[in-house]
C-alpha cells in the first residue's frame, strides 16, 4: 500500500507547478525522474509477483479440479461394482475437491484484478515517467542555451570593450571629463588658464577626429 501511495502522488505529481515553485527546477526535474525511475522498477517488480502469484493459483485450482474429476471417476466405478458406500466416500472427496477449486477459483479473480490494476499503473507511471523526461531534457536545454546567449553578449560586450573603438570612446569620454573638470576648477581668467582651456578643447577635437577617422575606415573594410 506505501508503494501504491508514492506512487499516486507522483501520477498527480503537476510538473508545470513543481517547476514554477522550485528554485532549481532542473535539480528539482532531475530527482523527480529518479524517483519515478526507482518507482517504476518497484511496481514492475510487483507486477511480476502478482503475475506469477496468478499463474499459481491458477495451477493449483486446476489441479484440485482434476483430483475432483478422478474421484468422480472413482465414486462411478464404485457404483458399477455395487460399492455404494465407497462411492459415497469418493464423492465426499468430490466435493471436497471442488470447493478447494471454487475458493482458487475465487482468489484467482482477486489476483487477476490485482495484476491487472498493477500492470495498468505500471503503464500510467511509465508514461508519466516519459513526459518527465522530455520536459526535463527541454529545460536542460533551455538553460544551456540561455547561458550560451549570456556567454555571447559577454564576450561580445569584452570584445568591443577591448577594441580600438572602445579605447577611442574611453579616451574621449576621459578628455571631456579631464575638460569638464578643468573648466569647474578654473578660478580666473589669466592666460595660463584659458591655454589650457584651449589645449583640453583640441586634444578632445584631435580624439573626434582620429575616432571618425577609424569609423570611415572600419566602414570602407565591411
Amino acid at each position: 500500500m506505501a508503494l501504491m501511495e508514492r506512487v499516486a502522488t507522483l501520477l498527480r505529481a503537476n510538473v508545470n507547478d513543481l517547476i514554477d515553485r522550485a528554485e532549481d527546477p532542473e535539480k528539482m526535474l532531475k530527482q523527480l525522474v529518479l524517483d519515478m525511475e526507482n518507482q517504476l522498477m518497484q511496481v514492475k517488480t510487483q507486477v511480476a509477483i502478482a503475475i506469477a502469484d496468478q499463474h499459481l493459483l491458477e495451477k493449483k485450482g486446476k489441479s484440485q479440479q482434476e483430483d475432483a474429476d478422478s474421484w468422480r471417476a472413482k465414486a462411478e466405478l464404485a457404483v458399477s461394482k455395487g460399492e455404494d458406500e465407497l462411492a459415497r466416500l469418493a464423492l465426499e472427496r468430490v466435493l471436497s475437491h471442488e470447493q478447494m477449486a471454487e475458493a482458487f477459483g475465487r482468489q484467482i479473480a482477486e489476483q487477476t484484478a490485482e495484476a491487472e490494476a498493477m500492470r495498468t499503473t505500471y503503464n500510467k507511471l511509465e508514461g508519466k515517467l516519459k513526459e518527465t523526461q522530455a520536459q526535463c531534457e527541454l529545460l536542460v536545454a533551455e538553460h544551456r542555451r540561455a547561458r550560451m546567449v549570456g556567454k555571447a553578449t559577454a564576450a561580445r560586450e569584452a570584445v568591443d570593450g577591448g577594441s580600438a573603438m572602445g579605447r577611442f570612446k574611453a579616451r574621449i569620454q576621459n578628455a571631456e571629463a579631464e575638460n569638464y573638470a578643468g573648466k569647474v576648477m578654473l578660478a580666473g581668467d589669466s592666460l595660463e588658464e584659458k591655454f589650457a582651456v584651449l589645449e583640453r578643447d583640441e586634444k578632445v577635437e584631435k580624439l573626434l577626429g582620429e575616432l571618425k577617422v577609424k569609423q570611415a575606415r572600419m566602414l570602407e573594410a565591411g
